[in-house]
């Protein structure tokens, strides 16, 4: 017996580094790209937290959307890639980013709180378990899973969601900090650009105004601009890009 729970704990710790090792190389190989990581954390994290109910949601404005689920049921998956929700006591995974802490419910259909019933009728949820994703304490997501049955999950297994949770925060603060890299990249060089105009035409004010209009608008990533200077009585264009007919 005694053989046998080692064997057991054993294989458990080689597949989760495993899962962990897969993760990560996922996050490497996919530098700013959060779709693939996202997809792989949820898929890893229901294999080893022995479910098929489990899903991704992250912050859009005011509200969280999913944008990684795992389930046996196309119909689910597409009903929460429509759902949005904010922090609040009416959900498990609302409660979660509320209280900024693992929540864990033995049985959702006997929770006195839960406010969305048509949830647990559709999704056909019994124990349910939600993981906060925290950066400097605030919340930007939330890890949630489901089971189909009342079967509430153990401690290894909140232990490996609270991983892959904080595994989400490290690929998305990697990825935020590799898209300010690169627009601070792309200001500095459209900057020295329009410089390399001004020096390049002294005196000569058209191929600077239309150097910096091409980069404002490309920075902006806007489809059209004008670029206008006033003379103390009117405005005068000095520059377009893909502008509507001047009158």
């Amino acid at each position: 017996m005694e053989n046998a729970r080692l064997l057991t704990e054993t294989r458990e710790a080689l597949e989760q580094q495993t899962a962990t090792a897969e993760v990560l190389q996922v996050i490497n190989s996919s530098p700013g790209n959060l779709t693939p990581v996202f997809n792989a954390l949820v898929e890893t994290a229901a294999r080893l937290c022995n479910t098929n109910r489990a899903g991704l949601a992250i912050r859009d404005g005011d509200a969280y959307r999913y944008v990684a689920t795992r389930s046996l049921s196309p119909e689910w998956d597409a009903y929460l890639r429509e759902l949005s929700f904010t922090p609040g006591r009416g959900t498990f995974t609302g409660r979660s980013l509320l209280e900024r802490r693992v929540i864990h419910v033995a049985d959702i259909a006997a929770d006195p709180e839960h406010a969305m019933p048509e949830i647990v009728t559709l999704g056909d949820l019994r124990s349910v378990l939600a993981v906060p994703l925290l950066r400097e304490s605030e919340p930007i997501g939330v890890l949630a899973f489901a089971r189909q049955h009342v079967e509430p999950f153990t401690e290894r297994q909140i232990a490996l969601a609270e991983t892959f949770a904080a595994q989400a925060v490290i690929a998305m603060e990697n990825a935020r900090l590799l898209t300010e890299t690169r627009e601070a990249l792309e200001q500095q060089t459209a900057t020295a650009e329009v410089l390399q105009a001004i020096n390049s035409s002294p005196g000569d004010f058209a191929p600077v105004f239309d150097a910096m209009l091409e980069k404002a608008l490309r920075l902006c990533d806007a489809t059209f601009g004008i670029m206008q200077t006033y003379d103390g009585e009117a405005f005068h264009t000095m520059a377009h890009h893909n502008s509507p007919p001047l009158r």
